[in-house]
Order: structure tokens, then C-alpha cells, then sequence
């Protein structure tokens, strides 16, 4: 599995075949059933990671994740000592949206000698915060400001910057638990102005959301917050990402 899951990626944009991601939170995952339900919902990755952890528990979630599923395994960090050789991959993030230089560089360059020596798929990530209605964790612990909700010629030129620095994905987010998913509108212009895939998360709690961003663009879809309220979300959401 490991060393596949870019080129997965890459065949399945090729082919228009929409994606779907779990995000779990390793501070809640012992009291969730998502993994069960992810099995048979249609869920081609889950990423684990958070802005923050309170109970350490980070590297006994990857291994218990890993005991109780085949789906790919990818770490979605919060900081550099997120980082377990026991996942399958790791998305590393540069948050091209903000001007903090330890999030641009600094924290990959102290992370850079640990994913070397491991067998991780490494995925070189341009992340762009959106606006999503609120203040969060993410824009709150990366100490950035989020791009505001309409204005979609600064996304876009920010995500064609991050591709022509040589950025393999694109994850643009709107942050946990989000009053408002981006749009439609800031997802086509990003979209039709980049040529590597485009990953989209923050504001999608209805299946009905995940269709209109994957019309928009999107290639992979992330859910988080809304299926640890209601984990039924799950298939629903993973039958309408895979009806596209």
C-alpha cells in the first residue's frame, strides 16, 4: 500500500473519479464507530490528525487504526511530532495561504530527517485556509489569517503558486466544524486553474454539499466534524462523492 496512494490519486482524477476522506480526531477516535461504518461507506482514505492533542494518544490511534482496516492510512499533522512510520502516508503541509515562515518551511525542515528515514508516501501539500464563518482551531494555532470566503482570484492565484513550486495536491479547507463550506464559485476557479488534484474539507455535512464541490472540482472530499455528530453521514456522503 505504501508508495501507491499518490499515484492512486493521480489514476483516479484521470479517470474523474471523485474521492472521500475521513478525517479522524486521535483525542476522540476510542469513542468512535466511523471505522466500522467507513468499511462499507465508501471511503477510499482516512486521515488522522489535529490543530491540537490532550491525551497523547496519537501514535495508538495510527496502530489501532491500522489493526481494524485496509484503508489507506494517512496522517494529516497538526504539528511535526505528528508522524508515525506506522501509517501509510503523510500529507506534507505547507500553508501556502498564511505568511508564518515556521509553517511554510520551518516545521517540514525539522520533520524532513524523520520522513526520510521512514517508508511513508510522502504527499507535498499546499494548504489554503478559506473563511468558513469562524475562527478556528487552525487559523488560531498556525497564528494566519484564513483567505476571505469571496475572493476567489486569491485562492486561485495562491494554489497555482503552490502547483508551480512544485506542490503535488492542493487542500484547501475551511477548517473544522465550519458555519460555511466554500463555494462553489472559489472551487471551479481554483479548480480550472491548477492541473493537480484538489482536495476540499471544512462546511461538508450533507451529502448533498460533497455532490455540489465535487461538480465544482474537487477531486477529494474530507469529512470530519460532522460525522462525529452523526457517523451515518459516513455512507451517505461516500455514495454521493462515488455518484459523481
Amino acid at each position: 500500500m505504501q508508495k501507491t496512494i499518490f499515484s492512486s490519486i493521480l489514476k483516479s482524477k484521470a479517470l474523474r473519479k471523485k474521492q472521500f476522506a475521513v478525517l479522524i480526531d486521535p483525542d476522540k477516535f476510542e469513542s468512535s464507530n466511523a471505522i466500522e461504518i467507513s468499511e462499507t461507506g465508501g471511503v477510499d482514505f482516512i486521515f488522522v490528525g489535529g490543530s491540537i492533542l490532550t491525551n497523547g494518544n496519537f501514535e495508538e490511534c495510527i496502530t489501532s487504526l491500522k489493526k481494524k482496516t485496509k484503508i489507506p492510512i494517512i496522517i494529516f499533522p497538526g504539528n511535526n511530532l505528528q508522524i508515525s512510520k506506522n501509517a501509510d502516508g503523510i500529507l506534507l503541509l505547507s500553508l501556502i495561504s498564511g505568511r508564518n515562515p515556521e509553517l511554510l518551511i520551518g516545521k517540514q525542515v525539522i520533520a524532513a530527517p524523520i520522513l526520510k528515514a521512514s517508508n511513508l508516501d510522502i504527499l507535498p501539500t499546499g494548504y489554503i485556509l478559506i473563511d468558513g464563518g469562524k475562527p478556528t482551531a487552525v487559523s488560531y494555532m498556525s497564528n494566519t489569517n484564513p483567505i476571505p470566503f469571496d475572493k476567489d482570484d486569491i485562492a486561485m492565484c495562491t494554489a497555482m503558486a503552490g502547483e508551480m513550486l512544485g506542490l503535488k495536491l492542493i487542500y484547501m479547507d475551511a477548517g473544522s466544524g465550519a458555519l460555511n463550506a466554500i463555494s462553489e464559485k472559489m472551487i471551479k476557479k481554483v479548480s480550472s486553474n491548477i492541473s493537480i488534484p484538489l482536495i476540499i474539507g471544512g462546511g461538508i455535512n450533507t451529502p448533498q454539499k460533497a455532490i455540489l464541490a465535487c461538480k465544482a472540482g474537487a477531486d477529494i472530499i474530507v469529512v470530519g466534524n460532522a460525522i462525529e455528530k452523526d457517523s451515518s453521514l459516513i455512507k451517505k456522503i461516500g455514495k454521493a462523492v462515488h455518484s459523481i
